[in-house]
């Protein structure tokens, strides 16, 4: 497959990410609840990059349309990234976008395997093109009492992903990450639970016709990568979702 120039210099971008020690913004202020330590379990998601088909981002990166004193994309048209649609039947997380991945078995030899493995029941994707980069620290994610390890990995092979199980996802889809970075789809996800309101970052996507709210624990994930990598653009806090649970 050939790469572009833009897309190469993203793959760099990653591939020093995946080395970077200290990704994440500590404390890591999105996890909701406690961890019960005599019981949690490992996790892991595979966040995908690659150039996979001729589905560019929604909005013109060339800059070429934009006004003068507006700033150039930071990332190219043909950038994506891998996400699913959850089944609303689902008793954790039911409906919600999300990374490929699950929990550690004990047939995975390590938590790089168990994204891998879960990648494949999930979307169908062909392992073998995948080129991991390497694995972030792990993450809580309460709710569910998971430490869940973010593998962050490049498409150098593409192969066709869709839904392989309805009764676990509804939509696998490919996102151009020039639509996340987008200011007009950028918003603060608001949760109220009681008397408690919990914030995160989210994003509006459109993939296959269908529109997705993109938030909760892989919308943080998103909002951390994209700044970290330096691809993230200003955007107003102050618009905001709210979200049904």
């Amino acid at each position: 497959m050939t790469v572009s120039p833009s897309a190469s210099s993203a793959h760099a971008d990653l591939a020093a990410l995946a080395q970077d020690p200290a990704p994440w913004p500590h404390p890591w202020r999105y996890a909701i609840g406690t961890l019960d330590e005599s019981r949690v379990r490992q996790a892991a998601v595979l966040v995908l990059f690659g150039v996979l088909d001729d589905v560019l981002a929604a909005r013109d990166t060339s800059g070429q349309d934009a006004p003068d004193d507006a700033p150039a994309s930071p990332v190219p048209a043909d950038l994506d990234v891998l996400l699913l649609a959850r089944a609303s039947t689902l008793s954790h997380h039911p409906g919600q976008v999300s990374f490929p991945g699950g929990r550690l078995d004990d047939t995975d030899t390590d938590l790089v395997d168990a994204a891998l493995r879960e990648a494949v029941e999930e979307t169908g994707l062909d392992r073998d093109g995948v080129e991991v980069l390497g694995a972030l620290d792990p993450l809580p994610l309460p709710v569910s009492n998971h430490v869940v390890t973010p593998v962050i990995a490049w498409w150098a092979r593409p192969t066709p992903v869709a839904v392989v199980d309805s009764a676990e996802s509804a939509h696998v889809f490919r996102v151009p990450v020039a639509d996340l970075t987008d200011p007009a789809n950028r918003r603060t996800a608001v949760v109220r639970r009681g008397r408690n309101v919990h914030k995160s970052p989210a994003f509006l996507v459109s993939a296959d016709g269908r529109e997705h709210l993109v938030w909760g624990f892989t919308g943080a994930i998103l909002d951390a990568l994209l700044d970290r990598l330096g691809w993230a653009e200003p955007w107003d806090a102050a618009r905001t979702v709210e979200v049904p649970v």
